[in-house]
Order: C-alpha cells, then structure tokens, then sequence
C-alpha cells in the first residue's frame, strides 16, 4: 500500500469506557492505519532485542509470558478484525465475547519461535490494513454489539473504534512488558 487511508478518531461515545486506556496511548488523530503498520516493526525489533529468559518470564505467577502476551495480540485483533467485517457489512447479529485466559491457556505459546510467530503477526496484521483500508467510508460509523451470556449487551462499539482499540491494546500490552516484565520507564510514547 503506498499510503493508508485516513480514518478519524472515533469519538468518546463509540466505545466503552473500560477502553479508555488503550486510546489514550494513540498518537494519531486519523492516521491509525500508518501507525498499526509501523508499530508492527517497532514491536518486531523491540521484541527480537530480547533473550530467551526474558521471553519466558512471568511478572507474577499465573501472569502471561512475553511469548503468549504476542499471541494474545495476535488472537485478540483477529477478533476484533472480524467483529469490525460484521459491523461493516451491517451484520447486526450480536457477537459473544471471548475468554482470554482460556485462549493464552490453550496457545501453546511458549512452544513457538518468535519467527512463527512474527509471521502470523504479520499475515494477521496486514489482513486488517486491508481490511480497513477497502472499507466503504460509510462503513466506518457503523456498529454492533458484544453480548454476556445471559444475552445482555456488555458494550458497543462503531467499526472505525474497532481500529483504534487493536492500535492501543496492542501499545498497552507492549507498555506492560516494558513496566512489568523489564522494569524499563515508559515516557508518553510507549514505542
């Protein structure tokens, strides 16, 4: 792609509250697509910098390592990508959410190299810049919802957010390894 489309920030009532956190980390106003690409080489080269015991390591006992910390940003934004397609083509069908600690539970992250799982970053990352970048303007401010078991709404968000949360859960988990499991100051740019 020579250069990404611009998609506007999304306004403070087209997501939850609870997301507040990851939005707060992103630098752009519109330009989400350019810095999704360019943190994907950041985190690439952040996280080869790395050795094979800080890989390993887990801040607190039943904490996530560096390696399925990476898969759950892999899980987590084919999830959020595929939500973004449905609330696109106005699937108004409410989605389930997902247990995290399930799916880091059974990843078996720990047993991969980091190139495999780079290279599912990567296939995963480009397909949502594809995805975001071939959407219909119009697409972008449509919405859906997430349902609890019980079948009430846990939260809404607009498609355009859907980007935006991706971008900062991922800046997020890379602010938690630089804290948490490296013990390195974060300033006001995580990457």
């Amino acid at each position: 792609m020579k250069e990404f489309r611009k998609i506007l920030k999304p306004e403070r009532t087209e997501y939850p509250n609870y997301s507040q956190h990851y939005f707060d980390l992103i630098r752009t106003d519109d330009n989400i697509l350019q810095e999704l690409h360019d943190n994907f080489y950041k985190i690439k080269d952040f996280i080869y910098y790395l050795s094979e015991d800080e890989l390993g390591y887990r801040y607190q006992p039943g904490k996530w390592t560096i390696r399925e910390t990476l898969l759950h940003l892999i899980d987590d934004e084919r999830i959020f990508a595929y939500r973004a397609l449905r609330y696109a083509r106005n699937d108004r069908t409410p989605l389930h959410g997902f247990e995290e600690k399930d799916y880091a539970k059974y990843s078996n992250a720990n047993d991969r190299s980091l190139e495999t799982l780079f290279e599912e970053y990567w296939s995963v990352r480009l397909s949502t810049l594809l995805l975001f970048q071939n959407l219909p303007d119009g697409s972008l401010i449509r919405s859906g919802s997430v349902i609890d078991t019980d079948g009430s709404i846990i939260n809404e968000r607009t498609v355009r957010a859907l980007a935006y949360h991706i971008a900062g859960h991922e800046l997020w988990h890379i602010k938690l390894i630089k804290e948490r499991y490296l013990n390195m100051p974060v300033d006001e740019y995580v990457i």
